[in-house]
């Protein structure tokens, strides 16, 4: 690999199963689920959503972006989380954002869902109190300025951009993050995507179109935790859930010669667009996705040791993955993890929150399982059911696939 190739060096999330990584780590490996009742907001009668993956308060911390003035401002959850994500993640990588290094720190970390909470209460704010806006709605509801908070926090002054490509949000912020640093304008760049979907009207919007589990009329009510269930005979649409995650790379240039340690690298990744349908997934593209992502890694698919899927837990999606998997790999796939199982459906954080467990399983040499699963014989491969898997991980595949027909995947490499 080129010494401009891109390592990872710091990294956290929070998410349903915590706000602190260890715990989240030490849940999934037991297998736990971080679904519950929606209590975001009071369920309107016959609501059709009754259950998410929300995350813990962090007010609790004594963090300056966490101050009641600062959280006055900033009123969307979207910021003070991918705020945490981030601070944690330089924090555990050793590095100090000094002016002599600052130009050259760039900031891909986005969202896909944005603060569209904060518009939402300046709606109902001019609809039933003829009152202006919160000054700083408008701010709220720039997705850039995620990133530009981040910028901020941290004193980076190199290129920063937020790209959002749907559900693929997180893993394309990695990509594009390795991009520029194999394009030599920046030295390390912090990645990621948090997303905060849980209000009103995308909730009830994911329902109408289908894609989200409803409660259905004269059903008993289900357990939430076993409700999210990718690749399962009855699995029947992604729960909703919420979170952040933040991975920091740095050139492997930059690495050694500031004395940083890695343990994985991006070894290759491939982006393709569907031009088919604004949700179904294509079939071809997604398969070429994957191709693109394991010949920019110049390795051959039976190097692949483990896939971290996307796998929704939809009816189509799922199935599509699965035929993608298959034309890669043909009869040897290999285990197949689906961490929205445990932690629902973050939107675009959610692929961030999974690289990192991702991260973490190569290290830990650890897969984590795919719970509430129930075998599908038109998806006949092995999901790690139930129980997380003692596996030495070279290569990871981390697939990744957006409305609009956005599609990431990136190979990893451990490389201790």
């Amino acid at each position: 690999m080129s010494n401009r190739s891109a390592v990872i060096i710091g990294y956290d999330s929070v998410s349903p199963l915590g706000t602190d990584l260890e715990m989240q780590w030490k849940r999934a490996v037991k297998g736990e689920s971080g679904i519950g009742h929606l209590t975001r907001f009071p369920l309107p009668e016959n609501f059709p959503v009754h259950i998410a993956g929300e995350v813990d308060p962090i007010d609790h911390l004594s963090y300056p972006f966490l101050s009641m003035r600062e959280q006055a401002k900033w009123t969307s959850p979207i910021f003070r989380y991918a705020l945490l994500t981030v601070q944690r993640a330089l924090e555990k990588s050793g590095i100090d954002i000094t002016p002599d290094i600052s130009s050259r720190v760039a900031v891909t970390y986005s969202s896909a869902i944005g603060g569209l909470d904060a518009v939402l209460k300046a709606d109902r704010r001019l609809i039933s109190k003829n009152a202006m806006p919160h000054p700083f709605t408008n701010p709220n509801a720039c997705i850039n300025m995620v990133g530009g908070n981040i910028s901020i926090l941290i004193g980076s002054t190199g290129p920063i951009t937020s790209t959002i490509t749907a559900c693929a949000t997180g893993l394309t912020s990695i990509i594009m993050g390795s991009m520029l640093l194999e394009a030599g304008k920046a030295d390390i760049a912090i990645c990621g995507a948090a997303d905060f979907a849980l209000v009103e009207p995308i909730v009830a919007g994911f329902a109408a179109m289908n894609g989200a589990f409803v409660h259905k009329d004269n059903e008993e009510e289900e357990d939430p935790s076993k409700a999210s269930r990718p690749f399962s005979l009855n699995r029947r649409g992604f729960v909703i859930s919420e979170g952040a995650g933040c991975i920091v790379i740095a050139t492997k240039e930059f690495a050694r010669s500031n004395g940083i340690s890695f343990d994985v690298e991006i070894a290759g990744y491939g982006m393709t667009s569907d031009a088919h349908h604004f949700v179904a997934p294509n079939l071809d593209t997604i398969k070429m996705c994957m191709l693109k992502a394991i010949q920019d890694a110049k390795i051959t698919p039976e190097m692949i040791d483990t896939v971290n899927a996307h796998a929704t837990s939809t009816r189509t999606g799922d199935k599509v993955e699965f035929n993608a998997l298959k034309d890669v790999f043909g009869d040897r796939i290999p285990p197949v993890t689906a961490n929205k199982s445990l932690i629902g459906h973050a939107m675009g954080a959610s692929s961030a929150i999974e690289t990192v467990f991702t991260v973490k399983g190569m290290i830990e040499n650890r897969v984590l399982p795919t719970i509430n699963y129930c075998y599908d014989p038109s998806i006949d491969m092995d999901c790690v059911p139930d129980d997380a898997r003692s596996l030495l991980q070279e290569y990871v595949l981390k697939n990744a696939f957006g409305f609009g027909g956005c599609n990431s995947c990136v190979v990893f490499h451990r490389t201790g």
